[in-house]
């Protein structure tokens, strides 16, 4: 297995984790990489198992939270609430990414331009997000009402598109919809348990003729990096946006749109 391979998945390892859980689209940056890096993956198939990596990252952070509330189940309303409202919030991105994930994946991953291009809009809109001076109603994601629930899964459907970010889009509808940013945070990760483990399931399944264990050394570097960065994300993520808030990833989002639009023009 050659050396490029491995240092490839390492550096591809590392942008999944460090960017799954922000507001500055894992997909884009991974997709991205890949494609200047000349990472061949049949059915994207590699970034379909790292990204388990990221998965079981926030399981970890928030075991004991999910512990506490499946204990709870039984005997607390609230917390079968709760459950509830997560697997509402999740119903729209189940049904509209069950139904076009052949031309999510075939159509839209495969467009690097309008990736960038993604990138840079929705920085734009994090930037003017930023500025607006909310009166945040909810404070507690365990108080989120189901209807908020239901509208921040809408929200959340637009990451359909590569470069939109499912954490920005779910952040961005919470806080239009009167959470304050820490919650909209909190919420997006619990979110992403279902909705990410239902897009691996449904890659797995579709991309299972196409899987290959033969680069074990590959998927396994990819994997720990993934899952590695991801934990450090998620732990430090909510004190940074509760302090610093979302301006950070804007900008972010728009140098690396505007810098892979001029290198795909370069290389065109």
């Amino acid at each position: 297995m050659a050396d490029q391979s491995i240092i490839s998945a390492l550096v591809l390892g590392l942008i999944e984790g460090l960017t799954e859980f922000l507001p500055v689209s894992s997909t884009a940056h991974v997709l991205l990489a890949g494609h200047f890096l000349g990472f061949q993956s049949p059915g994207n198939t590699f970034a379909v198992l790292i990204q388990l990596g990221a998965i079981l990252a926030i399981l970890l952070v928030y075991f004991r939270k999910l512990l506490q509330i499946a204990t709870d189940l039984p005997s607390s309303a609230k917390a079968r609430g709760f459950v509830a409202t997560v697997l509402i919030a999740f119903l729209p991105a189940a049904v509209i990414g069950a139904l076009a994930h052949d031309f999510i994946k075939t159509v839209l991953f495969e467009t690097p331009m309008l990736i960038c291009v993604v990138l840079i809009l929705g920085g734009l809109v994090l930037l003017a997000v930023d500025k607006i001076k909310f009166r945040p109603v909810y404070h507690d994601v365990m108080d989120y009402p189901p209807s908020l629930a239901f509208k921040i899964g809408l929200f959340q459907c637009l990451a359909m598109v590569p470069g939109t970010s499912r954490s920005g889009a779910t952040i961005v509808g919470a806080l239009l919809l009167g959470a304050d940013k820490r919650s909209a945070a909190e919420f997006s990760f619990f979110l992403a348990m279902p909705t990410m483990l239902g897009a691996f399931t449904l890659d797995l399944y579709k991309n299972r003729a196409a899987l290959s264990f033969d680069d074990g050394a590959v998927i396994a570097v990819g994997f720990i990096a993934a899952f590695a960065t991801a934990l450090i994300v998620v732990r430090s993520l909510l004190d940074f946006v509760s302090s610093r808030g979302y301006a950070p990833f804007a900008w972010w989002r728009i140098i690396v749109g505007v810098a892979g639009l001029i290198a795909l023009l370069l290389v065109a």
